[in-house]
């Protein structure tokens, strides 16, 4: 009996050598997005994995994890095991100014190895269609008004639209309803539908929808107007220059990753974001892909803390 025991043992012992030593990745890796499905970082997401998942010669699932603008998938990527085989896709808000906004987060910046950074993003303005302004001007003759009145739609507090806003309103002295949802496809589909007044979006998400006459830009935060948004003019053609931001989205995985691992998603992001398809794709989207250093771990491990400060002024923290 002893020698079957004994065997059984020695089996178990080889066994979980041969998974620790299988080469990675050997599974299918999941990446937690913190908003539901449509939004800006579901899109860069789904676009990044894919291409991701081709290098690596593994699936990698995403997970969408709304609510609490962010801090459920950020609190859940904290906790996950060090292995390579859970990562997150994070942004302005749920990595930065979440530590303003929301109270009783249990994670720091330093809960998290950072992979790199994917892309960046171009802030719109969008109004309901039949929303009477033509143009900045009008808006905020109307806006100022009926303080507290306009509604804003955006992603959740704590998310990169809701900081889209706060930069927004604070840029352009109004007073505004800011209407908290799931995500920003909820808030996309409400002024769509004409239950809002407008939303705060990024040009990756809400371009196609102002192309198509479903909304109407009024202001998109960039030095030069998009390609993919001719007719809408940036925040100093519209006469608010102080409405100035950009969004990112990067990887994160959890502290105590091993770098070998990291590594590896590293060159995998790289070569993704350096395809032809994810290059067209992000192009088509208003959204600049990662180039030279943006890529490196240690770019996004400065920028999340000088974006934490960032943050904290804005909101009076």
């Amino acid at each position: 009996m002893r020698s079957v025991f004994s065997f059984a043992a020695f089996a178990t012992v080889l066994a979980s050598a041969a998974v620790a030593q299988a080469p990675y990745p050997s599974k299918p890796i999941t990446l937690l997005v913190p908003f539901a499905p449509g939004g800006t970082s579901d899109v860069i997401a789904r676009l990044a994995s894919d291409e991701m998942g081709r290098v690596l010669g593994q699936s990698i699932v995403n997970e969408n994890i709304a609510g609490a603008g962010g801090v459920i998938a950020l609190t859940k990527a904290s906790r996950a095991a060090p292995d390579g085989y859970t990562i997150v896709i994070g942004n302005t808000g749920t990595n930065a100014a979440v530590y303003w906004t929301t109270e009783g987060v249990t994670f720091t910046p330093d809960s998290f190895a950072p992979v790199g950074l994917v892309a960046k993003t171009s802030p719109v303005i969008a109004l309901r269609k039949d929303f009477p302004a033509r143009n900045m001007a009008e808006f905020l003759e109307r806006a100022r008004k009926t303080p507290g009145l306009v509604s804003l739609g955006h992603a959740g507090v704590g998310s990169s639209n809701y900081l889209i806003c706060m930069s927004f309103v604070r840029a352009v002295g109004i007073e505004a309803n800011l209407v908290a949802y799931r995500g920003a496809a909820p808030a996309l589909g409400d002024l769509m539908g004409g239950h809002l007044d407008g939303v705060c979006d990024a040009a990756t998400s809400v371009a196609s929808a102002i192309n198509a006459g479903q909304v109407k830009g009024l202001v998109v935060s960039a030095a030069t107007r998009l390609a993919q948004l001719p007719d809408v003019p940036t925040a100093a053609e519209a006469g608010a220059p102080e409405f100035q931001a950009e969004g990112w989205n990067a990887l994160f995985a959890p502290k105590g990753t091993p770098e070998p691992v990291l590594a590896k998603l590293n060159d995998a992001l790289r070569k993704a974001v350096a395809s032809e398809t994810l290059q067209k794709r992000l192009a088509d989207l208003a959204a600049l892909p990662a180039k030279g250093e943006e890529f490196t771990p240690d770019y996004v491990r400065a920028l999340v803390p000088k974006e934490v400060e960032k943050y904290r002024v804005l909101l009076g923290k």
